[in-house]
């Protein structure tokens, strides 16, 4: 599954809704998924980690 390795941050579904002349106009749901990147942590192996993760290693 598409998921961070540090975080766990997966996908989630989401609906759009547009208001349209006074009602919401029913949208179809979609799936997010996390910006997942390969990265190299701290102890030298290879992660799939979100972009949040990574900023987070390279300020500690």
């Amino acid at each position: 599954m598409k998921q961070c390795e540090i975080c766990g941050k997966g996908s989630i579904m989401r609906a759009a809704r547009k208001k349209l002349r006074g009602n919401y106009n029913p949208t179809p749901k979609k799936r997010k998924y996390p910006n997942l990147q390969k990265t190299k942590s701290s102890s030298g192996k290879r992660v799939i980690a979100c972009a949040k993760c990574i900023k987070r290693l390279t300020k500690a």
